[in-house]
């Protein structure tokens, strides 16, 4: 994938299992000894077709892939395995549902929440969509678009359909460091705020949620640019994925080099904010605060 923009009707980006049947592509192809440009001759397409489908920009048509396989040397039975994995990927995702209240850019964001291993996050402005009260995410949401009641309700119907991550058999890792300003910032009234706050001492008991407050006294810091989600995934193919987002659309990457620098910034971050201990008390006084 190494970088992915998406934006406005440009589409989506790709989903996990694309990316894992992109980057396998390219590895049988390479194992082969096979150019890109034997390749694209053999489906009568462009080197650039062949491209995109090993990064992941396309979905994936079955003879295409049946041709390659054969192409590339793969046997009968790691072949049908393969076809059923891109049968899968071409599957919409459970998310697909709220598809008319959502960007289609988002839909690649909840792909790689639902199959991540760890999910480490810096927000610097709202409670992370994880941990947010039906009431707090209908505040959010409400402050900017859509208009619209119905398409508002889908999308925080939504958001507290992907809550049920946290609690799963195979639940991910969740490490959150969030702004002091993220809870001196009210959205909704005093008693929205008090449920959140509430919400948010609840999680901090659950086994697979890290919770770390960023106080107001550690000053400037490289976090500040903007939130940011880092996804990592047991999935050998897989490298760690970070999602920034914008006003228009979204961004993703998995160069090395670029999830190391979020990465470093998200260890010294973590290192300057509250402890667990720490952030649970100031939760406590801040839910006085919301009383």
């Amino acid at each position: 994938m190494s970088e992915v923009r998406a934006g406005g009707s440009a589409g989506s980006a790709p989903t996990v299992l694309r990316m894992v049947i992109g980057k396998r592509l390219l590895a049988l192809r390479e194992r082969a000894g096979v150019t890109r440009e034997s390749a694209a001759e053999a489906l009568d397409v462009t080197p650039l077709t062949v491209r995109r489908m090993e990064n992941s920009e396309v979905s994936f048509k079955l003879p295409y892939v049946r041709v390659l396989l054969q192409m590339y040397g793969v046997a009968d039975a790691e072949a049908g395995q393969f076809v059923e994995l891109v049968k899968a990927a071409n599957k919409p995702g459970w998310w697909h549902r709220y598809r008319d209240a959502v960007p289609g850019w988002f839909s690649a964001y909840v792909s790689l929440e639902d199959e991540a291993s760890l999910i480490r996050t810096y927000e610097p402005h709202y409670v992370p969509g994880l941990l947010q009260t039906e009431e707090y995410a209908r505040a959010v949401l409400g402050a900017g678009a859509p208009k619209d009641p119905e398409a508002l309700d889908r999308r925080v119907a939504l958001r507290v359909k992907r809550q049920q991550l946290l609690t799963k058999a195979d639940a991910p890792m969740l490490w959150i460091l969030m702004e002091e300003a993220v809870l001196r910032r009210p959205a909704g009234g005093s008693a929205v705020m008090a449920a959140q706050v509430d919400r948010l001492i609840e999680a901090t008991t659950l086994p697979n949620v890290t919770l770390q407050i960023l106080p107001f006294a550690i000053g400037p810091h490289l976090g500040a640019f903007g939130p940011f989600h880092l996804f990592r995934f047991d999935v050998v193919e897989l490298p760690d994925i970070v999602y920034t987002e914008n006003l228009t659309g979204a961004v993703y990457l998995d160069r090395r080099p670029d999830s190391s620098a979020y990465l470093e910034v998200l260890d010294g971050l973590s290192a300057r904010a509250a402890s667990v201990r720490e952030t649970r008390a100031l939760l406590h006084t801040l839910r006085e605060d919301y009383a």
